[in-house]
């Protein structure tokens, strides 16, 4: 999916847009796990890991928890376990899908301690202020008739352009399982947004 727009974020006022695009090479892929592996002894190591996945961390935490703040708090536990887990291997370890699982498992951990309630999603993309209202009440509106699971693989798969093998491994279910539950997604959506859209 290519996107014009990439305004994910966890604190400076931006949340989701509608979608944005991470890619990474294998180099990009190595280059992630070194930083994992030394971030436990370097500062400055896990000040670009939090540069990279800030924005990712914070669509998956909203996509679990839909409450901004709790989102924020996750992308900061997710950044302050990541330097004490010992069981990531850099040579077999997809970075991008180990740090993308600590935040969904600090996102649900958050969600089940607060249990708020998931009535109202704040979504915003970049653009003229009235447009970006009009274009938040839309999705959330979309967004509100998806369950968890979909809206998360939806999430997974827009915002944060996950593969659906990359989102199996963090749903830790078969792929076909997650296939099928975005494309089910996608026929709620376009159901609710109407076929001109």
């Amino acid at each position: 999916m290519n996107a014009d727009i990439k305004a994910i974020s966890g604190g400076d006022g931006k949340i989701l847009p509608f979608f944005t695009q991470i890619t990474a090479s294998n180099s990009a892929d190595n280059s992630i796990n070194e930083l994992i592996m030394s971030c436990s002894e370097s500062k400055e190591s896990l000040s670009k890991l939090y540069t990279m996945f800030k924005d990712s961390v914070f669509a998956v935490a909203f996509s679990i928890t839909s409450d901004y703040h709790l989102s924020e708090d996750c992308v900061i536990e997710t950044f302050v376990r990541l330097p004490r887990v010992k069981r990531f291997s850099a040579v077999k370890g997809d970075g991008k899908g180990f740090i993308l699982t600590i935040a969904r498992n600090v996102a649900l951990e958050l969600s089940r301690k607060y249990k708020k309630e998931a009535e109202n999603y704040i979504i915003q993309t970049i653009g003229e202020a009235d447009k970006t209202v009009e274009d938040s009440i839309y999705i959330n509106q979309l967004l509100k008739g998806l369950n968890d699971k979909q809206r998360q693989t939806v999430v997974l798969r827009c915002c944060v352009d996950m593969t659906f093998k990359e989102i199996a491994k963090i749903m830790k279910c078969p792929e076909s399982t997650v296939k099928s539950r975005y494309k089910k997604a996608i026929s709620i959506l376009q159901e609710k947004a109407g076929d001109d859209q």
